[in-house]
């Protein structure tokens, strides 16, 4: 499970460590270190250029999107609040995610996320859930695995219109088999920056 994580890079520093070549200055959020579910965060991803379907011209893009995943057929946006996370086990099959996960992939730059591990207080013998922050030894940025998808508002009529149309996310989960796993089963997929074009190109459709 992710279900917090932290944020503070600055798209400018994003968009040169992930070689995006689209991004808006207008388009900005502002640093979180409790990143929550429903919040809007940074995503990069792979399209052709607006009104084209062209995959010869994708360009790497740096966009806002709101966590939690609405897929298309979703009547109302509230159930995006309950999917943050996707299995990698079986993110290919489920129907909220496979059509994201065949053509829509992105990446989640963060700079750890949060992990609670139940315990006992010596104190009073109750048990309470003890936060820690997981991030990388050497201050890098993480890219989490993860999907978006395309919500059309059905309240707003014209298509051309921006609010019609919502961008959300979602971020892939694994099998924590390193010392993260002594907190949690779970943790976030993170992807190394050599599997970055693969898993942004829209051009790879096979699930395998």
């Amino acid at each position: 499970m992710c279900g917090r994580y932290v944020s503070t890079r600055s798209p400018e520093d994003l968009a040169q460590l992930f070689r995006v070549t689209d991004w808006h200055p207008e388009e900005t959020l502002a640093p979180s270190w409790n990143v929550a579910p429903t919040d809007d965060v940074w995503a990069v991803l792979e399209r052709p250029p607006r009104g084209s379907d062209d995959t010869a011209s994708l360009r790497r893009q740096l966009r806002p999107l709101r966590w939690g995943l609405v897929p298309s057929w979703a009547k109302d946006v509230k159930v995006g609040a309950r999917m943050i996370n996707a299995r990698v086990e079986s993110v290919h099959e489920k129907p909220a995610f496979r059509r994201a996960f065949v053509k829509r992939r992105c990446l989640l730059p963060a700079d750890g996320f949060y992990e609670w591990e139940q315990i006992k207080d010596k104190k009073s013998g109750k048990a309470r859930k003890q936060p820690y922050f997981i991030h990388p030894e050497d201050g890098q940025v993480l890219a989490l695995a993860g999907l978006y998808e395309y919500w059309r508002n059905p309240e707003i009529k014209p298509d051309d219109d921006p609010a019609a149309w919502l961008m959300t996310c979602t971020v892939i989960t694994t099998e924590a088999t390193d010392a993260a796993g002594r907190i949690h089963p779970r943790m976030p997929l993170a992807l190394t920056p050599d599997h970055y074009d693969a898993w942004l190109d829209p051009r790879h459709e096979d699930p395998d």
